[in-house]
């Protein structure tokens, strides 16, 4: 499928939109990266995603889909290979607690500790720090 087929509408510093892009990358998708002013949304992001009027959007064909969690099942029930999740159910559910897991209190707490100082600050990078450390601590064992 090449890039004329594909393209991530995001902002370069979204973790949310590097996720699609990472997965694209991993299944050797080609696509065109489209970048989007979030202090200025564009026409174009207001109608691909009108709904909550975020990055990242993937467009295929003349679909868009939103939402990145949304964007790569999408990517990865379309491109069969390299699977991004696992086949087994319980493991699928597994992988998907530890990502909703680190998206909630690892991107909530780094967001709140680049904004905030003090106690608050404190208490956001260690919930976050902890939460590192136990997905660290899944993926040791699932390799080992």
């Amino acid at each position: 499928m090449g890039s004329k087929d594909v393209k991530v509408v995001s902002y370069w510093a979204s973790p949310f939109g590097k996720r699609a892009e990472w997965a694209l990358k991993l299944k050797g998708v080609e696509y065109d990266y489209i970048e989007e002013d979030i202090y200025n949304k564009s026409d174009l992001l207001l109608e691909l995603n009108p709904v909550h009027k975020k990055v990242p959007v993937l467009v295929h064909g003349n679909k868009a889909i939103a939402e990145s969690f949304v964007i790569l099942e999408y990517i990865d029930e379309t491109w069969k290979q390299y699977p991004l999740m696992p086949h087994d159910p319980y493991q699928r559910a597994h992988a998907r607690f530890w990502a909703i897991s680190a998206e909630q209190k690892v991107g909530e707490g780094s967001w709140i500790a680049l904004i905030k100082s003090g106690e608050e600050k404190e208490k956001a990078l260690d919930t976050a720090s902890e939460v590192l450390e136990k997905i660290e601590e899944e993926i040791k064992d699932a390799v080992i």
